[in-house]
């Protein structure tokens, strides 16, 4: 190991510490499931953490109780805006899910992000209720959003590949499954999908 990874993995690890105590519960990513914000991160610090250094760890995070720290603080940025309307409109939506009112938290949605389209996590959010309602043209659109503002959003990614295996496009969903890997080597459980799939669309090494 070079003495630039070394480094970079030991501010991975430090970066993980006093974090993993009171790591939240993880974001869901089941095979072929959709990758979506944890219901509780940690609070966005008043100066806001660096994203490209967020992302530099988590791809040499050493262990996975590491990355999860370090994806934590990865979501905590992108939830809050920046707008104060924008993060009161995203409480109604998080009441509106739970209330199981997907038509409502929509609406707002479509608030969101006609008043803050810089805010990503509107755009995904909205793309994560129309893959629940089964209008995969509409997430997919809202995924474009998503990954035209931040490229590296792995949930994203990881929802692109999961509709594009929906409709048995399982070619371009492996390719979207790896690039979420390559943003985030230790998602969690994508890389079994990215195995099966690689089987059945690369075959079998021999």
């Amino acid at each position: 190991m070079d003495r630039f990874r070394t480094s970079a993995v030991l501010i991975a690890a430090a970066l993980a510490v006093g974090l993993t105590a009171s790591v939240p519960a993880p974001a869901r990513a089941e095979p072929g499931g959709w990758v979506d914000a944890p219901v509780n991160t940690p609070k966005r610090k008043p100066f806001s953490e660096d994203l490209d250094f967020l992302f530099g760890a988590l791809k040499v995070a050493p262990d996975e109780t590491s990355a999860k720290a370090i994806e934590q603080r990865i979501w905590a940025q992108w939830m809050v805006s920046t707008s104060d309307t924008a993060n009161l409109l995203m409480m109604r939506v998080r009441a509106a899910i739970e209330a199981k009112d997907m038509d409502l938290a929509i609406k707002l949605l479509d608030g969101i992000v006609k008043i803050r389209p810089d805010y990503v996590e509107g755009w995904n959010r909205r793309a994560t209720l129309y893959y629940m309602k089964k209008d995969y043209g509409r997430s997919l659109a809202d995924i474009r959003e998503v990954l035209r503002r931040e490229p590296r959003h792995f949930g994203a990614l990881a929802g692109l590949g999961l509709i594009l295996q929906d409709i048995g496009d399982d070619k371009h969903a492996l390719d979207a499954y790896r690039r979420a890997l390559d943003v985030y080597p230790r998602l969690q459980r994508i890389p079994d999908v990215v195995k099966k799939l690689q089987e059945e669309v690369e075959g079998r090494d021999i």
